[in-house]
């Protein structure tokens, strides 16, 4: 199950918004989640419901959105308000190919391009528990005939775009183990 809500409000509201989230998308599963519900946190910090670990969820939340991801794998999710790109990030994070897909791309296009692939990767790292100490320039993604291409194995990819491109969402299930 996957829950997107854009909605201004400050950074500590839109945590405990994007909890809310996850609370709505637990309770098809007969779990009354809390912020005080017992979680478990993998060894990089990943957090997982103590008492059903057969239920993957996983949440996100940047200026003026909140998202959330339930699921039967192991999974992740960004969102990100799209604003100016950092080319100093896209150097340390990006693969050439990346680079040059987003330096080739139209300049009203880069700053979107730029965060649907960080997106990717952050969803990514986040699906695998990781977080950011992930050589993050060794995922990589690109896109063709509207769909996602990369070089990582086992994974399902999603992405969304909302509000006229304003924002970008994306997904990641580990599906093979």
């Amino acid at each position: 199950m996957l829950m997107i809500s854009i909605k201004d409000m400050d950074k500590r509201e839109l945590h405990s918004h994007a909890h809310r989230l996850l609370r709505e998308c637990l309770r098809p599963f007969g779990i009354d989640y809390t912020e005080e519900t017992p979680v478990i946190k993998g060894k990089m910090g990943k957090p997982s419901l103590a008492s059903r670990s057969d239920i993957h969820y996983n949440i996100s939340h940047a200026d003026g959105i909140a998202a959330c991801i339930v699921s039967d794998f192991e999974c992740g999710i960004d969102c990100e308000r799209v604003r100016e790109h950092r080319p100093n990030v896209m150097k340390r994070a990006f693969s050439e190919k990346e680079r040059e897909m987003v330096e080739k791309a139209p300049e009203d296009m880069k700053d979107q391009l730029f965060f649907r692939l960080w997106t990717l990767k952050e969803a990514y790292v986040k699906a695998i528990g990781t977080g950011i100490s992930y050589p993050l320039n060794t995922a990589e993604f690109g896109f063709s005939d509207g769909g996602i291409t990369t070089n990582v194995q086992g994974c399902r990819f999603r992405q969304y775009i909302a509000c006229g491109g304003k924002f970008v969402i994306s997904v990641c299930e580990i599906t093979d183990k």
